[in-house]
């Protein structure tokens, strides 16, 4: 297992130069260039630059540069652990991401701990309470969780919020708390307002979890080790949980090496109609200006949470299931 670990660990900075490349590549492909974006709202709006002044701004920019030159600077940057000049905001990448990551960590949290929580309990009492009313009621409320969009689970939310309880649920601040300094009643407010997103992004992948876990399990209780204990008199509750649930939970385990960077980016959507001040349209803000640092940052930033949830994904899979060994990998 340490052994397994320590590989995966030493390759990371290999994984991360090839995914640096393919990030910087796609933002990249689209036509033009942030200047072009940049001259185009100009023109929008009336204004208009000269031909000087256009140079002056690619060299400002670093545009004029060919795009592997500007990919060495970018990896430059990366190297001295900093991500970067965002170039429409001309602020540094670090900063721009870091005002939003605490949040974003803190929703995503709490949108993972509500998918687990609800999923796996949900899944188990499916499964051994088959066909009965409740498995019926758990089934329909999946099917229109995972057929609900989200943006439309957050709309419907925040109406019956509003009407019932008079509360305005979006954003994850009371307007007086938004640029208010870090402080216990902040805090206090942060989590009256942070429970409904959390829910309307876990909702979708809490149905999904929670069909599988059912699926799973059983599976597993239709095996004949378990209709063998059974006969030898071992009571159900723990024969499920000692053995059919550390097996059917595996799949559920190994999600979480692109449920994490999912949850962290948040449906952009969603974001977008709750006003939720996470990464997620940051990034989409960035990639329609073409702000390729620091879109570019945000996308590496993803590809290295896949590889650490996959990294956990493989170490919480050989701990659940003895049956799987890493020393071979």
């Amino acid at each position: 297992m340490l052994r397994f670990i320590v590989q995966r660990v030493l390759l990371l900075p290999f994984l991360l130069i090839l995914f640096s490349v393919i990030v910087f590549w796609l933002v990249q492909a689209p036509p033009g260039d942030f200047l072009t974006s940049y001259i185009a709202n100009l023109a929008s709006g009336g204004s208009s630059i000269g031909a000087e002044q256009v140079e002056g701004l690619k060299r400002q920019f670093g545009l004029d540069q060919p795009g592997y030159i500007q990919y060495l600077r970018w990896m430059e940057s990366l190297a001295n652990g900093d991500l970067g000049l965002s170039l429409e905001y001309q602020r540094p990448n670090t900063e721009l991401i870091g005002e939003r990551l605490v949040l974003t960590i803190a929703l995503a949290l709490f949108a993972f701990a509500i998918t687990w929580l609800v999923a796996i309990p949900a899944g188990i009492y499916s499964a051994t309470h088959q066909n009965s009313w409740l498995d019926y009621v758990l089934t329909v409320i999946n099917y229109i969780g995972v057929a609900t969009p989200n943006f439309m689970l957050a709309l419907i939310l925040m109406w019956f919020a509003f009407s019932n309880l008079g509360l305005s649920v979006t954003g994850l601040f009371s307007p007086e708390y938004i640029q208010a300094p870090w402080s216990m009643e902040r805090v206090v407010d942060l989590l009256k307002h942070i429970w409904l997103p959390a829910i309307v992004l876990g909702i979708a992948g809490t149905a999904r979890l929670t069909r599988v876990m059912r699926a799973n399990l059983l599976d597993e209780l239709n095996k004949p080790y378990v209709v063998s204990a059974r006969a030898k008199g071992l009571s159900e509750w723990k024969l499920v949980w000692k053995y059919p649930v550390r097996l059917a939970i595996n799949p559920l385990v190994s999600t979480i090496g692109w449920y994490l960077p999912q949850l962290f980016s948040g449906s952009l959507i969603v974001a977008t109609v709750m006003n939720l001040p996470n990464i997620g349209p940051l990034l989409l803000r960035a990639l329609t200006q073409q702000d390729m640092y620091l879109a570019g940052s945000i996308l590496l930033i993803y590809c290295f949470l896949t590889i650490i949830g996959t990294l956990i994904s493989d170490v919480l899979l050989a701990l659940v299931d003895p049956r799987i060994r890493m020393e071979g990998v």
